[in-house]
């Protein structure tokens, strides 16, 4: 089962995946799909409040917030990591729970990194919106960090995030029952 859908003008079939028995998603991955990545990048940039420095979360932000970066001539973005680094100056974190991950995960922050986030505007971006969860978490880094948020952004908003005002993003993306139709 599929679900097709056009966002920033190109056209992807999405494979419906189960989460559980009666709550399946559109399988969305940007990794890999240049054309789609592009295309995305350009039309957050478009909608995008006034912003110093994105962070995005590891990993599937990561694509969109390098071409981001790249369309508009940053040099600079930041990553909250799923896992602490060797080369990190020191880190602190916070807990999520991701729709698509099966556990409590952390994401970390280089307190480097958040040096420079230090009273600087921050744009969240993250390439699907369903729970929160992930977005709450890389709100409250950018917190501790002393950073103010300047906004959150997302190529989907999915289920429920569709009626949140306080995410900007492009394309709703429905949640599913079992048979593949939409679910209400």
């Amino acid at each position: 089962m599929h679900y097709t859908m056009t966002i920033a003008g190109v056209t992807r079939d999405l494979p419906i995946c189960k989460v559980s028995d009666d709550l399946y998603i559109g399988a969305f991955v940007i990794f890999g799909d240049v054309e789609l990545t592009v295309a995305t990048a350009g039309a957050l940039l478009k909608k995008a409040p006034e912003y110093d420095y994105m962070i995005s979360a590891e990993a599937k932000g990561i694509p969109l917030i390098h071409e981001m970066a790249r369309q508009s001539g940053q040099n600079k973005y930041f990553l909250a990591r799923k896992a602490p680094k060797l080369y990190m100056s020191g880190v602190f974190d916070v807990a999520v729970n991701s729709i698509t991950t099966a556990k409590e995960q952390h994401l970390y922050l280089d307190t480097a990194d958040a040096e420079l986030m230090r009273g600087k505007r921050i744009l969240i971006v993250d390439d699907v919106i369903s729970t929160g969860e992930s977005l709450a978490a890389i709100e409250k880094l950018v917190l501790e960090a002393g950073g103010i948020v300047a906004g959150r952004m997302a190529i989907l908003a999915e289920g429920d995030a569709q009626e949140r005002g306080d995410i900007i993003y492009l394309e709703k993306l429905p949640v599913f029952n079992a048979d593949g139709t939409v679910k209400n």
